[in-house]
């Protein structure tokens, strides 16, 4: 299935199936592929589908897109080539045929002796790889040319993979290169099972989109595994080393190479391909040979190539993995330091409300109870930000008001501006329109950033101040909203790692460190972003940058939210 693959921005690693006639991209949830970029238009390209093939077509955006670092209007794809819309870059694969795609399990192993047998013409070592650009005695073409054209096989190779870190996308690539540029009519790329070290069939292609069964010999595969060589074989019967096991003939195959996928430390596999020729073709080529030579060794070439590049993919999902773990051990530390705390909070509350009921105290019980509230809704702030964080979500678009929202956080958030005595005020403009976004997820990015601005401020002597600002921008269609503080500000070493999980100035155990990596995280679901403004001494300036989405621009119906309605916007669902 022909695809996008996103290698870099705020989408990177997202995979977008091209399935529809045409699809759309852009920054809009209407989107067939939705990419959460600033720099990208709400309705910025789309792509074609033209018989057989893929056109990339921009429409008019306001920064353009590029393929492989070219501005175009226009243009077709080929597998491998990269595509830019604003900040993200994304990679455009697709199988060399897509009718030729055959699944795995019509690959079977066989090691009967049955008809005829075949013999090996070659045998080449992965070293001996190299040769291909050596000059030999092959009199079909030129050794310059051929050397020439081997290079360019080695570079596409090399360049194609190096984009590519999904296991499964990497191999159907090196299968796409392999039937460009060798005449194969059959292959199959097999990997070894690390628990049970058995070749398993990953990738199989038919170049005439037969769906027969493929037959492999399973005793070409084990002296290409024993051996470590890559061999070809053609009818024959006079090659000795096949008589307690010849197989390959038995699926009518006249020829075929199969070559060790030898990695840095160990061989991860085997590809194989094969071709048939009838008596007509050979008559009509006046040769049996369609395989050749320096075709076994460019298989050996390819192969090792691919055989580093599927060590690296590995590395790569076992170092993902590790650090995984080490986020989870993390995570599990810093949440248990901040739960114990607040544990600590609702057992005093509840030393009070028990010293209450023995004493028939009604303040003691309200006192111990307002403590073990208090803790409550801070263990319900953590719980609520580890799943926002944690799990991937779609914003619940809905129309609404976004001044509306705006001035729900900041009346919310009054009760706690003068316990600790700030000035929190809103200055927003006097008519917004109704826009397409998340009111929970934008109410609670924004309660988190004037909770953050309130307590930095609360350490103040005196003169403490928040002022919250909500601004729209014509052109371009962009919603600002700055939460101000005159605080002490961000230490320059904090700046560029505040959006990070556990990382927290607060004093003592106020603060959990998710506040910030939450908000921004919801800002990002809505294609916009969070710039943090910071002078030491002087305060710190948060805005929020929302593209303006219209409801005309939304294909559907969608619910309207209720005027007033915040009955569960400060808790994302």
């Amino acid at each position: 299935m022909p695809s996008l693959f996103v290698i870099r921005g705020n989408d990177q690693g997202s995979r977008f199936e091209l399935t529809a006639s045409v699809v759309p991209i852009g920054r809009d949830s209407g989107n067939r592929i939705q990419l959460h970029d600033t720099e990208v238009s709400r309705r910025h390209a789309e792509i074609r589908r033209v018989d057989d093939r893929y056109l990339l077509v921009d429409l008019n955006s306001s920064n353009g897109t590029l393929v492989n670092g070219k501005p175009i209007r226009e243009q077709f794809l080929n597998s491998g080539d990269q595509v830019q819309i604003g900040r993200t870059l994304m990679l455009f694969t697709r199988p060399a045929n897509e009718s030729q795609a055959v699944t795995p399990w019509n690959v079977a192993f066989t090691s009967q002796e049955e008809g005829d047998r075949s013999e090996i013409i070659s045998a080449v070592k992965p070293e001996e790889g190299n040769r291909i650009f050596a000059a030999s005695e092959s009199g079909y073409d030129s050794w310059p040319a051929r050397a020439r054209r081997n290079l360019e096989i080695m570079y596409h190779t090399a360049l194609a993979i190096s984009h590519t870190v999904d296991i499964d996308q990497l191999l159907d690539r090196i299968m796409d290169l392999i039937f460009e540029w060798v005449e194969a009519d059959r292959g199959c790329i097999l990997l070894v099972d690390p628990d049970t070290s058995k070749l398993v069939p990953k990738v199989r292609r038919s170049r005439h989109g037969a769906a027969d069964r493929l037959v492999i010999s399973k005793t070409i595969l084990d002296y290409v595994r024993s051996r470590n060589e890559g061999v070809l074989t053609s009818d024959a019967r006079h090659d000795q080393r096949w008589d307690t096991g010849a197989s390959i003939v038995q699926a009518g195959i006249r020829e075929a190479i199969c070559v060790p996928m030898k990695g840095r430390y160990d061989v991860v596999g085997v590809i194989y391909i094969d071709t048939s020729l009838s008596p007509q073709d050979i008559l009509a080529r006046g040769t049996t040979n369609k395989f050749t030579q320096d075709h076994l060794m460019l298989m050996v070439a390819i192969a090792h190539q691919a055989a580093l590049a599927v060590e690296d993919t590995h590395y790569y999902s076992a170092m993902v993995q590790a650090e995984r773990l080490a986020a989870i051990g993390q995570t599990i530390a810093m949440i248990s330091h901040h739960v114990k705390n607040i544990l600590q909070g609702i057992r005093g509350g509840s030393y009070l409300i028990q010293m209450g009921l023995n004493r028939h105290d009604e303040e003691l019980i309200r006192k111990g109870w307002t403590i073990v509230e208090k803790n409550q809704n801070k263990i319900s702030g953590l719980v609520m930000d580890m799943l926002t964080f944690s799990k991937e979500r779609e914003p619940d678009l809905q129309v609404a008001d976004i001044g509306g929202v705006v001035r729900d956080v900041v009346e919310l958030m009054e009760q706690r501006a003068e316990e600790f005595q700030v000035g929190l005020t809103l200055e927003a403009a006097a008519e917004m329109p109704k826009l397409v976004f998340d009111p929970e997820g934008i109410h609670r990015a924004l309660l988190n950033l004037v909770t953050n601005a309130i307590d930095a401020v609360a350490e103040k002597q005196d003169d403490r101040r928040v002022q919250v600002t909500l601004s729209y921008l014509v052109d371009p269609a962009l919603v600002r909203i700055e939460v101000a503080d005159n605080g002490p500000g961000i230490p320059p070493d904090l700046v560029d790692k505040i959006f990070s999980p556990f990382v927290s100035e607060k004093k003592g155990s106020r603060g959990t460190g998710l506040g910030l990596p939450v908000s921004n995280k919801i800002v990002q679901e809505h294609g916009g972003r969070i710039v943090v403004q910071s002078n030491p001494g002087a305060g710190t300036t948060f805005v929020i940058e929302l593209p303006a989405v219209f409801p005309a621009e939304t294909p559907g119906d969608l619910p309207e939210k209720a005027a007033g309605d915040t009955s569960a916007a400060s808790m994302p669902q």
